[in-house]
């Protein structure tokens, strides 16, 4: 049956850029919450101190939970072979990261979708970056995961592989026994896509998943497939909500996993507007593994 994780996506400022939170404050707030697992995330910014690492585990352990996943986000997309070797030291840096954690999952993203950047150049690079890292991350029995992602908060450009074809091709020029899919339907809204289909595309792949949801503040689907064709910067049409009650199907979600074997890892990305809304989110995903393979 699969666990739930929980990531502080309402205290990623305070806990990466100002300061305003710890490490260990989060901790004792995600106590609070019924889940097994709290998600990593590579750019806290006390993780830049390595003893922080083992010391972090225990503080997690001590409250009956693990870390089964890290968050990070390598640029492999990057014309330059330098700036790409030493994201791949930085990927491997976080496999290590993970494996000091407890941490099962590490996740890899593409790169950035920079403009001239054929998609053919883009899938190569990216393959062989993520192919450079594998050796180290089996050695270390770390599974990296790549995600349908966005954007992360600090790059200039979206991701790279973020249309499904795309996504798609990567995942299938990739095969290792120790990569997958960390799958995220709201993001493929963001893509002006169907997350339904993307999951059919790739569900035998998937290892992990990002639950979340979003919902429209104005307009139609339509009109958010028009914004996003090739638009920088956030989604303006689309906000983070509590789960259930935005645009994703998870009836439909967990029936296509469950149906190709998954019992993974579930970590719960929302939760923006607090504790209380993220201790809301636990308790709709709970009710629906309960239904579908309990």
């Amino acid at each position: 049956m699969p666990k739930l994780a929980a990531f502080p996506k309402a205290y990623m400022q305070a806990l990466c850029k100002d300061g305003t939170m710890t490490v260990s404050e989060w901790i004792a707030l995600a106590d609070t919450l019924e889940v097994e697992g709290l998600e990593w995330y590579a750019g806290f910014l006390e993780m830049e101190d390595k003893s922080n690492w083992s010391r972090f585990r225990n503080e997690v352990e001590a409250t009956g939970r693990v870390i089964p996943m890290v968050c990070c986000s390598p640029d492999f997309t990057h014309p330059d072979k330098a700036f790409r070797e030493n994201e791949i030291a930085k990927q491997k840096n976080w496999i290590d990261m993970t494996e000091t954690l407890g941490g099962s999952y590490c996740r890899v993203l593409s790169g950035q979708r920079r403009p001239e950047l054929s998609i053919a150049e883009g899938v190569r690079l990216a393959a062989e970056s993520i192919e450079a890292c594998l050796p180290y991350a089996e050695e270390r029995d770390i599974t990296l995961i790549i995600e349908n992602h966005y954007k992360d908060d600090f790059w200039e450009y979206p991701e790279f592989a973020q249309k499904m074809d795309v996504f798609c091709e990567l995942v299938e020029s990739v095969q290792h026994s120790h990569f997958g899919v960390n799958y995220d339907p709201s993001n493929t809204y963001l893509a002006g896509e169907d997350p339904l289909e993307l999951l059919r595309r790739i569900s035998s792949r998937v290892v992990t998943m990002h639950a979340s949801d979003r919902y429209l503040a104005e307009g139609t689907i339509e009109d958010l497939q028009r914004d996003e064709d090739g638009a920088e910067g956030y989604a303006k049409r689309l906000r983070h909500g509590e789960i259930g009650k935005g645009l994703n199907d998870y009836d439909a979600i967990f029936s296509e996993l469950k149906s190709k074997g998954f019992d993974g890892w579930i970590s719960i990305e929302d939760g923006v507007d607090g504790i209380d809304q993220l201790a809301r989110s636990v308790k709709f995903l709970q009710q629906k593994i309960a239904r579908h393979w309990g």
